[in-house]
């Protein structure tokens, strides 16, 4: 298995040919690389995929204490260059679209885009701090409810109850310091003010069925605040490589190939 050759060994996986533009895929706190894995027929052939296991999920370590969203922005720096890549659009969910952010504002010259599904430049720091509070205190399962009623729309489940499974197997199996440090990576952000210096394209995705960060008061925010970003719509949750990877594998192909 390939892992960074850093202190905190970061798992990723690179797929398609070299000479196709890179796309490096992050995920949403709570679940591992295999959450793009239905898009993936359809991104293979237009990139150079490098998937990620973030800091505390999947394959990768799991240490104890607060993460940062610049140190999850290393760790990501550190694949691609395990990986033998420059430069790459960077498109991540939830989590994963913050760490895009961070990455197009440390190291501009590192990030040809950024798409950011389903995610904020801001959240409820105090709610939060309760919820690292509680999964150390009692582990992941102890907001699973809450996560997996965020994360797939009722429909969804219910047509797919062997992923929503899926997803609420990893979720409590993940560790807890895993979780807990990535949400305070979350709760600490500080990319909002910074918004106006990002330059790289940006495609901002949201999902009608998304209550986290749905378009009202998060995407449209996003929109705003960089310049000629771009704004798509799905019917979906904020699961969206799940929920509506067919239509979100489009929006990517078109705004990075």
């Amino acid at each position: 298995m390939p892992f960074t050759e850093t202190e905190i060994r970061i798992y990723w996986k690179l797929e398609g040919e070299d000479t196709r533009p890179a796309l490096v895929l992050l995920n949403s706190i709570g679940c591992d690389i295999d959450l793009w894995a239905p898009a993936l027929a359809q991104l293979r052939p237009h990139f150079r995929l490098l998937r990620i296991d973030t800091r505390g999920h999947g394959a990768s370590d799991a240490p104890a204490g607060d993460y940062s969203l610049p140190m999850l922005a290393g760790d990501v720096l550190a694949a691609m260059d395990a990986a033998g890549i420059d430069k790459a659009a960077v498109a991540g969910v939830s989590l994963g679209g913050m760490i895009a952010m961070q990455m197009a504002l440390d190291v501009p010259e590192r990030v040809t885009g950024i798409g950011l599904v389903c995610t904020s430049a801001t959240m409820d720091p105090e709610a939060w701090s309760g919820r690292i509070a509680k999964v150390r205190g009692e582990g992941t399962a102890s907001i699973a409810e809450l996560a997996m009623g965020r994360f797939l729309s009722p429909g969804f489940a219910a047509e797919r109850p062997e992923v929503a499974a899926t997803i609420l197997r990893g979720l409590l199996t993940m560790p807890a310091d895993g979780y807990a440090g990535c949400s305070a990576a979350i709760r600490d952000m500080a990319v909002q003010p910074g918004l106006g210096e990002i330059a790289c394209p940006a495609l901002v995705v949201t999902g009608t069925l998304d209550s986290s960060t749905p378009h009202q008061g998060h995407g449209e925010h996003l929109v705003a605040g960089i310049a000629g970003a771009e704004h798509v719509s799905l019917d979906c949750a904020h699961l969206a490589p799940l929920d509506a990877p067919a239509p979100l594998a489009d929006a990517l192909i078109r705004k990075f190939t």
